[in-house]
């Protein structure tokens, strides 16, 4: 079991009260798609004293049902505020969440990482973090927090631990806080969790998972697919724990 900073949390989190006298909350922006690692990364930046901003991006997904979850997630976990940011990625095409493009569907999860998937939405990262950084600046907030994963994932160029430090080292330059010796920092605390372990970590901090949506391919009532990159990867994650996803309970797949 992992040793976790034992700093401040709010919501579901509890923590004693003599820790909570002695932190100093600092501001994050958390980018919160309403998926599961999303989720995860907001709760694990509330614990560690965060006061944390929501920020949402509509831009053009086929699976735009994943708002709703982002808000429920906020809301059940606290932030100071959530928005939800209007960017038509879909006018470049490019990619199956955004174009008229199949979703691959029963790929082996074993074999997911190889190569870069049709789902990826070209320097989708790039943009988002880059929305991010300005908000950040704008709040003087420390950092900003994404839930990428480099283990358990689809094989996307912008979630891998080079692309992260380039991005920090451009937001140091980009930036007046930056320039000011202020720097924003770009946390990503599940970069090197198995999708099991965020789990597993999510529930220590009382993470409703079943508020949450993670299907590329959902059907016109938002149920997920059951076989996509995302809904295998989620599934194989719950099953190693021993564990049913609540999200598939309550939203059976078709």
């Amino acid at each position: 079991m992992e040793h976790h900073n034992p700093r401040v949390g709010w919501g579901t989190m509890e923590i004693d009260a003599p820790l909570r006298m002695a932190t100093i909350v600092t501001r994050a922006v958390v980018m919160l798609s309403g998926g599961l690692d999303s989720a995860t990364a907001l709760a694990m930046a509330r614990h560690d004293g965060h006061e944390c901003f929501a920020m949402s991006f509509r831009y053009g997904q086929r699976h735009d049902v994943e708002l709703a979850a982002a808000t429920r997630v906020a809301e059940a976990i606290g932030v100071a505020r959530h928005v939800v940011v209007d960017i038509d990625l879909g006018v470049f095409g490019g990619s199956a969440l955004t174009a008229d493009i199949a979703v691959p569907h029963d790929r082996d999860p074993d074999d997911l990482g190889g190569d870069i998937p049709v789902t990826y939405v070209p320097a989708r990262n790039t943009v988002f973090l880059s929305f991010a950084l300005a908000w950040a600046e704008t709040l003087a907030a420390d950092a900003i927090v994404i839930g990428v994963n480099a283990l358990d994932y689809s094989g996307y160029p912008d979630c891998r631990p080079e692309y992260l430090e380039a991005f920090e080292r451009l937001a140091a330059l980009a930036t007046k806080a930056g320039v000011e010796g202020h720097p924003i920092r770009i946390e990503a605390p599940l970069l090197h969790l198995t999708k099991a372990q965020i789990i597993e970590r999510g529930l220590e901090l009382g993470v409703d998972y079943g508020l949450t949506h993670s299907c590329y391919d959902p059907d016109a009532d938002g149920r997920p697919c059951g076989t996509c990159d995302a809904c295998q990867l989620r599934a194989r994650g719950f099953a190693q724990l021993g564990l049913t996803d609540p999200a598939v309970a309550v939203t059976p797949p078709r």
